[in-house]
C-alpha cells in the first residue's frame, strides 16, 4: 500500500537570492558574491525538506501561468514534491521575493512582491482527496478560509479510528491579528519568535506558558527562538527544550524556520517523541544554516 503523504498548504514564490559580503548601504551600487533563483515560500520550503528527508509530500497553493510558474513546477518535479493540488489562478501574478543574504552577519532580508495572487480557498480544498494524507500543515495566510479547510478535515477524521486520523498543524508566523484565530485549530501549533514578542514574551518558554491557553485541549505548542534553540509544550504541561546546533560557519539562514517545522513534522508523523522532534528540528535547521539552499541538508540524517 502506498505510504500516505504530508500535505503543506500555503505560499510558493520565486526567491531571487543575492549573497553579499556586507549589507549594502542605501543609494549605492555594489556587486553580489553570487545570485541564484530558488523556489521559496514557507509551505513550499517545508515540502523541499520533507522530500529530502524521504517523506512523501505534496504542496497546495496558488500559481499564475507563465515562466516563473514553469520554473517552480519544474523544481517541484525535480524534488519529487506532488504539486497536483496547485490551484492555477486567472488573476494576479506569481509572487517574487528579492532576498539579500549576508553570511558575515547571518542576516537575511526579504522584500516580497505579492502581485495580488488569490490564496487557495475552502472550495479549492474541497476537491482534495483526503485519503492520500496522514498529516496536513497550514502556513497561516487567509485564516478564515483555512479554518473552513481544517473543519473539513475534522469532520473527515470523526469517521475514522485514531490511528487513521489526519494530524493537523498550523504555523502562525506573521504578526497579523486574523492569523491568531488559527491557534485553537491545530493538533500541533508552531508560533514564531516574532509573534511571541508581539504578545510581550521575551523567551520561548514564557511564550508557551502565556499562549498555551489559546490552543485546543491536547494540542502541542512549539516555539523556535533562533540561536536559543526551541521549546515545546504538550498536554502534560511539561516544557521540552532543545538547544540550537549552529554550523561552524554561518552561511544562509533563509528557510531555517521552514526547515525546522518540516523536521519536527517529519519526526512526529513517524511516531517520534516531542523531545526527539524538537532536537531533530534544531539539528537539521542548524545544518541548513551552514550552506546555501537545501542540497545536502539531510545527508547526515538520512544516509544520503
Amino acid at each position: 500500500m502506498e505510504e500516505k503523504k504530508v500535505l503543506c498548504v500555503g505560499l510558493v514564490c520565486l526567491d531571487i537570492i543575492n549573497v553579499v559580503d556586507r549589507y549594502p548601504e542605501e543609494d549605492t551600487d555594489s556587486r553580489c558574491l553570487s545570485q541564484r533563483w530558488q523556489r521559496g515560500g514557507n509551505a513550499s520550503n517545508s515540502c523541499t525538506v520533507l522530500s529530502l528527508l524521504g517523506a512523501p509530500c505534496a504542496f497546495m497553493g496558488s500559481l499564475s501561468a507563465g515562466p516563473v510558474a514553469n520554473f517552480i513546477m519544474a523544481d517541484f518535479a525535480q524534488r519529487a514534491v506532488d504539486a497536483s493540488a496547485v490551484v492555477w489562478q486567472l488573476e494576479g501574478q506569481t509572487p517574487c521575493a528579492c532576498c539579500v543574504v549576508c553570511p558575515s552577519s547571518g542576516s537575511r532580508t526579504v522584500v516580497l512582491s505579492d502581485m495580488n495572487l488569490p490564496d487557495v480557498t475552502a472550495e479549492d480544498f474541497s476537491k482534495v482527496d483526503l485519503k492520500q494524507f496522514k498529516w496536513i500543515h497550514w502556513e497561516g495566510r487567509n485564516a478564515e478560509e483555512q479554518v473552513k479547510m481544517i473543519q473539513r478535515v475534522v469532520t473527515y477524521n470523526s469517521t475514522l479510528p485514531q490511528q487513521q486520523k489526519i494530524t493537523i498543524s498550523v504555523e502562525i508566523e506573521k504578526t497579523r491579528e486574523p492569523l491568531y484565530q488559527l491557534f485553537p485549530h491545530g493538533d500541533v501549533v508552531f508560533v514564531s519568535k516574532d509573534v511571541a514578542r508581539h504578545f510581550g514574551f521575551q523567551s520561548a518558554e514564557a511564550a508557551l506558558k502565556g499562549l498555551y491557553n489559546r490552543v485546543k485541549q491536547g494540542a502541542v505548542l512549539v516555539c523556535a527562538w533562533a540561536e536559543k534553540g526551541a521549546d515545546a509544550l504538550g498536554p502534560d504541561g511539561v516544557i521540552v527544550h532543545s538547544d540550537a546546533f549552529p554550523p561552524e560557519t554561518l552561511v544562509d539562514t533563509l528557510g531555517a524556520g521552514d526547515t525546522f517545522n518540516a523536521s519536527v513534522i517529519y519526526t512526529l508523523s513517524n511516531g517520534g517523541s516531542l523531545q526527539e522532534a524538537l532536537t531533530f528540528g534544531c539539528r537539521v535547521a542548524g545544518r541548513k544554516c551552514g550552506f546555501h539552499g537545501y542540497d545536502g541538508i539531510c545527508k547526515d540524517f538520512t544516509g544520503e
